[in-house]
């Protein structure tokens, strides 16, 4: 009972910060979302317990990490750092969620507070986002999260999948990749999600949506933003075959925009950066809302469907089966 009451004074605390999904507002005309409503709209969500209590309850607190740059201002969280230089407007956003970056629960609802931070911010007008883990962007959706789990886990997990990518896809901001290691899958998503990739030039880094390589379906936003990225024909050949497209094979086939050497990759995004943000930011929003607004409203309006879809699927005798000997294998690849 003691803990109901104070999750109870939690969850009042988390709504008048504004923390659910299905509140839009417009300030100083720009859109901003709220991020997290795991539940049907509502800020109550089985959410991830970190140090200093949920992470939404520490959001509405503001809470972050110190150790920052004098000028950046701190909206970081245990697996994604943030960093915001008020100078340039500029926010550096890092996975830093070792060994790979896998897209958890914790990590995704993390990326969804820390990117509404930003929005809200009325200082910060881009970000770029990168991986603080060498030789890995993100390996993509936490196989973990999606197997031997209860129906309702994977409901909520899949909420939090949909509400990363709300918040990217649909940002206000500019939105720039910096991919510094392979990309599959989820990873993939994240990048495309982007307004702008830019990736190492090593040809062992990879990046592509590989769904059917592990028997899952890619579902229809993650198809609809494939195609807008490469087209359709170029789209269903990679979808159906789950192709990972090395990083020179990727900018042929127009998943990545830019190839860049290793040491460059973070002057050639504030590059990038500088140019899109030299476009004044109403028409450039405005411009990248309306061309975007049909996929965005298709996951709105299918939202749910798409949810019992995923579990439904997810929870098949021959899909868990299949989930179990993938991650045998990489237990074995480890040890």
């Amino acid at each position: 009972p003691g803990r109901a009451c104070v999750r109870k004074r939690l969850v009042h605390a988390a709504r008048r910060a504004r923390l659910r999904w299905n509140e839009p507002a417009w300030r100083g005309g720009r859109r901003r979302h709220g991020p997290l409503g795991l539940c049907g709209g509502s800020a109550v969500a089985i959410l991830p317990t970190l140090p200093g209590g949920p992470a939404w309850a520490r959001a509405a607190a503001g809470g972050g990490v110190g150790g920052l740059r004098s000028g950046a201002r701190p909206f970081s969280e245990a697996k994604v750092r943030v960093e915001l230089e008020q100078s340039t407007g500029v926010a550096v956003m890092k996975l830093a969620s070792p060994p790979v970056n896998s897209l958890s629960l914790e990590l995704l609802t993390e990326f969804s507070i820390s990117l509404e931070k930003l929005e809200n911010d009325k200082a910060c007008r881009g970000v770029i986002l990168t991986s603080a883990i060498p030789k890995i962007f993100s390996a993509g959706l936490d196989i973990t999260e999606m197997y031997g789990k209860s129906m309702e886990h994977y409901a909520e997990f899949w909420k939090a999948v949909q509400e990363m990518w709300l918040k990217l896809y649909n940002s206000s901001l500019v939105t720039v990749a910096a991919i510094n290691g392979s990309s599959p899958a989820g990873g993939c998503l994240l990048a495309l999600s982007c307004d702008y990739r830019i990736m190492v030039e090593n040809p062992k880094y990879c990046i592509g949506l590989n769904e059917t390589q592990l028997g899952i379906i890619a579902p229809f936003w993650f198809k609809d933003t494939m195609i807008s990225t490469v087209g359709y024909r170029a789209a269903e050949r990679s979808l159906q075959l789950g192709l990972l497209y090395p990083a020179p094979d990727a900018l042929k086939l127009g998943l990545v925009d830019m190839l860049v050497p290793e040491e460059k990759l973070h002057s050639a995004a504030t590059q990038v950066m500088a140019q899109w943000l030299a476009a004044p930011d109403h028409a450039r929003q405005i411009t990248k809302s309306m061309m975007r607004k049909a996929a965005v409203e298709q996951l709105l309006k299918h939202r749910d469907a798409d949810i019992q879809n995923f579990v439904s699927f997810i929870s098949r005798d021959s899909i868990q089966k299949s989930l179990q000997v993938y991650i045998e294998m990489l237990k074995q690849r480890k040890a």
